[in-house]
């Protein structure tokens, strides 16, 4: 569907494109015929046919005529008129992939008597009898989902006057107004986990008989308290911080917010900068190593090639040969493909791709990267890199264009031009990359922010959590705030996010003459009215009845708004409210946000230099593929932080023994590669001796890295 709405919308821009090129060219030669007016070489009594001819001959009559009707009538091309035409061409495209599935899929909607559903039923019907949709006269055909708008295209006036419906836009308008309604949530498909009801996706009447236990079962503590005591408390926190956050502006003892000179009520924040770098000279120091040896000595200290078992599992006859299973990560991690690496190492294709199809799973994948993970925080220099003595993690997309497309391939002219691709949505936590997933270009970041820290299966389990703009939605800070996370994203205008989106108890006008002042009162009645409905949808996240980040999605993005997800998004203003407060009165807060941000920032360099392959366009053809590439690419950097990490953590070691100050080791970065060979020719079969960790220390002791 989406496919042949943008082609009909880039044809149309085509042609307008080409008709506004065309009447350029044309507007040249029609001055030139104009100028057949002025000209005094031309006798005063040559006859009209001749000067007709000679125009005609510099533009053709059609064209000259053309420009002129439209130069007298100030017209311009209509493109909707023209996607519309082109619609016409794809007809039997349309017909042969769309009627199938509007066949044998049933659609429901809120409203018994709605009128797209009519006419759905309808065409069914007729298909399910074999007629088409000319046979049956224009007035018995449903019209009543068809707007006033949309009127003048789909219908065609006879020479009589009488007004005929144009059958194949009409079916094709049902298709396009069907695909809007369910991605508006005005539209079910209960075979579709993202389309079907929302309340489907809510945990059953039975299931919801023993929500207390639930509740206390899933540590959702929030909601141990009477709601009318909790939003007293909520009441006593924000509207004490609104007085206090405005006292300390006034005073200024909040040096950090400006006010903006001829600009009533305006104000900015003190720019953060906080960087942390990423390829620290530290390790410029240290002698070249080849991926493979990185690998081999993270598996010697974390075991994650034990996470491959054999997909037969006790009845596999093909054991784990682990430098084929070394050479199939690095193939898919660095995008160079098994056959690729088949031709530049010393392993054969067939011995690759056996041992990629039986022991290379996401399953597989995400266990060993849970193992390398886990192992960096029994290091000691891994809570060195706590921020303000608490794990603050971050989440962000990182776009990676695709050579082939798949289904999650999407358009993004900002990242791709007029390519597609993918993003990898990565939580990095510590410099540590603790889960990701492959998400289209096209979903929105937010939808996943829950879903990705929820889903985490590590030791690393943050307290805070950070995001960029794009990370920020509806019901993120509420969700979060319920799970007993603190959500704190960055904005880049802050300023106009506060005046739009700052709450308070109160009605604004009791606020007085404050820099900071509230935009709206709280509805705390919808909020204790809907209350148990709140806890459902929160419960239903917890025991995880359908895709995370899919019921995310419909709360902050449906354009149907019930009851139930008004309460909760005004639930989520008074999160988001005292969140506003202390990022405006913290600059710690904000320099912590900052900071983890940055480091989310530097994996994403990493992430980019391992996989360098093809010039970085993904070269896998299925969505499976893609997710295998983005595991054993994560996989790859987990491995090079790792060894990173363990040598700052020997050397941390081996210089408190020795007395000496190690403050300037603990904030270096383990994100570094300038010292690992990720390119060239690779030989899997050849002994690697192990990686000697107590000479690389001595040897870095020697070089005096550090001044005393």
């Amino acid at each position: 569907m989406f496919g042949y709405i943008d082609e009909s919308k880039s044809t149309a821009k085509d042609q307008i494109y080409q008709h506004y090129a065309e009447n350029r060219q044309n507007m040249k030669r029609a001055g030139e015929v104009l100028q057949l007016l002025t000209d005094d070489s031309i006798e005063a009594d040559t006859p009209f046919g001749d000067i007709q001819a000679r125009a005609f001959a510099i533009l053709e009559r059609q064209k000259l005529t053309n420009l002129a009707d439209q130069i007298a009538t100030n017209a311009k091309w209509n493109e909707t008129v023209l996607q519309w035409e082109h619609i016409d061409q794809l007809a039997r495209q349309f017909k042969r992939h769309l009627r199938p599935l509007l066949l044998m899929v049933n659609f429901a909607a809120p409203s018994k008597n709605d009128p797209l559903m009519e006419a759905i039923d309808f065409i069914k019907r007729a298909f399910h009898q074999n007629k088409s949709l000319g046979q049956y006269a224009a007035e018995s055909l449903p019209q009543r989902f068809i707007s006033d708008n949309i009127k003048r295209y789909v219908y065609e006036q006879e020479p009589n006057g009488e007004k005929i419906i144009r059958v194949d836009r009409y079916e094709f308008l049902i298709y396009r107004l069907l695909r809007n309604r369910l991605e508006a949530g005005d539209a079910f498909c209960r075979e579709s986990i993202r389309f079907r009801s929302f309340e489907d996706d809510l945990i059953d009447d039975e299931k919801w008989q023993q929500k207390d236990k639930l509740l206390v079962d899933a540590g959702l503590t929030t909601f141990y308290q009477p709601i009318h005591e909790h939003l007293a408390e909520l009441k006593q926190q924000l509207e004490g911080r609104l007085t206090e956050v405005n006292q300390r502006i006034a005073s200024g003892e909040n040096e950090h917010v400006h006010k903006k000179r001829g600009r009533y009520g305006r104000w900015a924040l003190s720019n953060t900068r906080d960087t942390e770098s990423i390829n620290h000279t530290f390790f410029d120091a240290l002698r070249p190593i080849d991926i493979g040896s990185v690998l081999h000595y993270a598996n010697q200290h974390c075991s994650f090639m034990e996470a491959f078992d054999h997909i037969l599992g006790r009845y596999a006859k093909q054991s784990r040969e682990d430098h084929v299973l070394v050479a199939c990560l690095i193939a898919w991690g660095t995008n160079m493909g098994l056959g690729r690496m088949g031709e530049i190492s010393d392993i054969r294709y067939p011995s690759l791709v056996a041992t990629s199809d039986n022991f290379i799973r996401l399953e597989t994948l995400k266990e060993a990267n849970d193992r390398i993970s886990n192992a960096v925080t029994e290091l000691p220099i891994f809570h060195h890199y706590d921020i303000d003595d608490t794990i603050h993690s971050s989440s962000d997309g990182q776009k990676f264009e695709t050579q082939i497309n798949t289904m999650n391939s999407r358009h993004s002219p900002k990242y791709f031009g007029l390519k597609k691709g993918i993003v990898s949505y990565t939580m990095v936590a510590n410099h540590i990359p603790v889960n990701a997933r492959i998400i289209g270009a096209n979903e929105h970041e937010s939808h996943y922010v829950f879903d990705i820290l929820y889903n985490n299966t590590t030791d690393i389990q943050p307290e805070v959590h950070s995001t960029d703009t794009h990370g920020t939605n509806e019901v993120n800070f509420a969700i979060l705030h319920f799970f007993g996370y603190q959500f704190a994203p960055r904005y880049k205008d802050i300023y106009g996010t506060v005046s739009r989106s700052l709450y308070g108890f109160r009605h604004p006008s009791q606020y007085g003459d404050v820099l900071v002042k509230p935009v709206r009162k709280i509805n705390t009645n919808l909020i204790a009215e809907e209350w148990e409905n709140i806890q459902r949808i929160v419960l239903s996240l917890a025991l995880k009845t359908t895709t995370q980040s899919i019921i995310v999605g419909k709360l902050s993005a449906y354009a149907r708004k019930n009851k139930t997800k008004r309460a909760l998004w005004e639930y989520d203003n008074i999160i988001k409210s005292l969140y506003f407060l202390d990022y405006i009165d913290s600059p710690p807060l904000r320099r912590n946000v900052q900071r983890t941000l940055n480091r989310g920032e530097s994996y994403h360099k990493l992430r980019r230099a391992v996989s360098h392959a093809n010039f970085g366009r993904l070269r896998f053809k299925t969505e499976q593929e893609q997710q295998i590439w983005s595991e054993c690419s994560r996989l790859i950097a987990n491995c090079i932080i790792y060894y990173n990490a363990s040598i700052l953590s020997n050397i941390l070691t081996y210089r408190e023994r020795q007395g000496k100050d190690s403050d300037v080791l603990k904030q270096i970065s383990p994100v570094a590669w300038q010292h690992i060979n990720l390119y060239g020719h690779y030989e899997f079969n050849k002994f690697h001796e192990s990686v000697n960790m107590e000479a690389i220390i001595q040897e870095l002791a020697q070089l005096k890295v550090f001044s005393e």
